[in-house]
């Protein structure tokens, strides 16, 4: 080994050592350990001078041409991101990437979006939730035509609906009828036929004698007891009732005991819409133990994968994941303010901007009179103060008469921007053209009225949002997590700091690459080197795939 001044220099500060014979080099400097992380890729000998105890990096095959002349600590296969999670889940869903975008709800998850990511080998789902079943039907096809004989890999969303459980059926009809193999099943507190349905319609014996899916479903869920009823085989009885009505045949009733209703579940953290805000660092874990349990008691042939998903935004958290055990992460929050959302510019600056706790509960408009509650953005918008609002209101009194006059003119002037008389009639009005049941109950139950009433506004918002209406951006609901504060402070100062260069595609391997860098770094750290912070630290750049 010799100075650096005396041979060529590559380091910025500190010495390399050559073997000048075979023309080797290791570079002993302070930053070798974070150069070495960002080219994750490549395998990597760790040597040790034993004079100083300083820590080289070498790249190459010549390991023994360096070996006499310094300690050979260890040497490291490349970090690939495309390594990070789950192989079976690569193969199974036919992506290159254990990476998925989620299914926002009213088509934000645009078919644009879907199309982007399938075409660079990445999973998305389509959301369909809010959105006409001819609209859907019209945007599958849509998908479908562009991607055809491509073999590339996409999905749709399947939200639940106990208020109208016709919903699920129209859409499960429009699945299967048109062949859409992937379906992300999102909000669900029970199992529905219309979801045991999609699962066990295609079910067949392969010729080595395993159980072939004709449908993947994912299950997003957030509760250990909901994990539970999608790692299980499907309810006999729910099994038996879809025989009986022809939706499915004794085969795929027989084949559906032995296999678990969903194959991917996705463990939903803090995300943004329908969350119950619970840290992934100890939600995945309880579900991955409920995973053990259940495979021990039904011995699947498969075990199933379990993805991450909520607060994810950045590269240190997508490693989290993985580290923890992911076979899969799902981005949501983040994908909003991408340039193939299906939201308004306004929303996507709004967005863009916000910080870590930019965040707020408020009642959920599909689940308004349960009390369940969404995660929404707070910076910008009155949104979910208004909301949280009208559902105090409705828990404390029985009818829209009862509210003060005081406090009926204060909501109507600064809320509803109009009296409730004619808030009433409009809903009426949508309600006689899509389910007159909701009218006659209203007409009998005053407390439901209110409901409806209310309802309007927590539902418009959304629309509000998306469609950009300027005046009403105080109003506008925005489903956020913390993940997109996380995102934009990760961005700063760097290309996709600018909403046109927010590509979902960008920030997903830009997620993706910064992971397998921080991941190459923590196993530095794991054989006991000092590594400096810097290694893990990932700035955004334009990449390809």
């Amino acid at each position: 080994m010799m100075p650096a001044n005396t041979l060529e220099n590559g380091a910025v500060d500190g010495y390399v050592g050559r073997n000048v014979e075979l023309d080797v080099a290791a570079d002993f400097s302070a930053n070798a350990l974070v150069a070495a992380a960002a080219r994750c890729r490549e395998a990597v000998h760790i040597f040790r001078s034993e004079p100083t105890g300083r820590i080289g990096v070498s790249f190459g095959d010549r390991v023994d041409a360096l070996a006499n002349d310094y300690s050979h600590v260890a040497s490291l296969p490349g970090v690939y991101p495309e390594w990070l999670g789950s192989s079976e889940f690569l193969e199974t869903h036919g992506v290159r990437f254990p990476y998925t975008s989620g299914a926002m709800a009213h088509g934000i998850a645009s078919p644009r979006l879907v199309l982007a990511m399938a075409r660079s080998e990445l999973l998305a789902f389509y959301g369909s939730a809010g959105v006409a079943p001819s609209d859907v039907e019209a945007n599958i096809l849509a998908i479908q035509s562009e991607l055809a004989n491509t073999g590339a890999s996409w999905g749709s969303d399947l939200i639940h609906t106990p208020h109208d459980p016709t919903i699920e059926d129209t859409l499960v009809d429009l699945y299967l009828r048109h062949q859409v193999r992937r379906v992300s099943a999102s909000a669900f507190m029970r199992l529905t036929p219309a979801v045991v349905r999609y699962a066990c319609t295609g079910l067949s014996l392969a010729p080595d004698g395993t159980i072939r899916r004709a449908n993947h479903l994912f299950a997003k869920l957030s509760r250990a007891e909901t994990a539970r009823l999608f790692m299980a085989p499907a309810p006999a009885e729910i099994v038996s009732a879809l025989v009986q009505r022809g939706l499915l045949s004794e085969r795929e009733a027989t084949l559906a005991a032995h296999v678990p209703l969903a194959g991917d579940i996705t463990v939903e953290a803090d995300s943004g819409g329908h969350t119950d805000n619970r840290p992934l660092t100890a939600l995945l874990p309880a579900l991955f133990e409920l995973r053990a349990e259940l495979q021990a008691t039904h011995r699947f042939a498969r075990a199933i994968r379990i993805g991450a998903a909520g607060g994810i935004g950045t590269p240190g958290g997508v490693a989290a994941a993985f580290g923890l055990g992911a076979a899969y992460v799902m981005t949501g929050s983040t994908n909003q303010a991408s340039v193939e959302a299906g939201t308004s510019e306004l929303a996507k600056e709004m967005l863009a901007a916000a910080e870590l706790t930019d965040v707020a509960m408020a009642p959920s408009p599909d689940m308004f009179e349960m009390g369940v509650k969404v995660q929404v953005l707070k910076r910008g918008t009155m949104f979910a103060g208004r909301a949280s609002l009208l559902r105090e209101l409705y828990r404390a009194h029985a009818s829209l008469e009862d509210i003060p006059a005081e406090t009926v003119a204060r909501i109507e002037r600064e809320i509803f921007q109009r009296p409730l008389a004619d808030v009433w009639a409009e809903t009426r009005g949508f309600f006689a053209g899509r389910d007159a049941r909701e009218v006659e109950r209203a007409e009998r139950d005053p407390k439901h009225k209110m409901a409806l009433v209310f309802r309007w506004y927590i539902g418009l918002a959304s629309h509000w949002a998306i469609q950009g209406v300027p005046g009403r951006k105080t109003d506008f609901q925005i489903w956020c997590g913390p993940a997109m504060g996380a995102f934009n402070r990760w961005a700063k100062g760097s290309f996709l700091a600018d909403l046109p260069n927010r590509s979902v595609v960008q920030i997903a391997l830009n997620l993706l690459e910064g992971a397998a860098v921080i991941t190459r770094a923590q196993q530095f750290r794991s054989i006991g080197l000092p590594v400096p912070d810097a290694a893990f630290a990932y700035a955004p750049k334009p990449l390809a795939c």
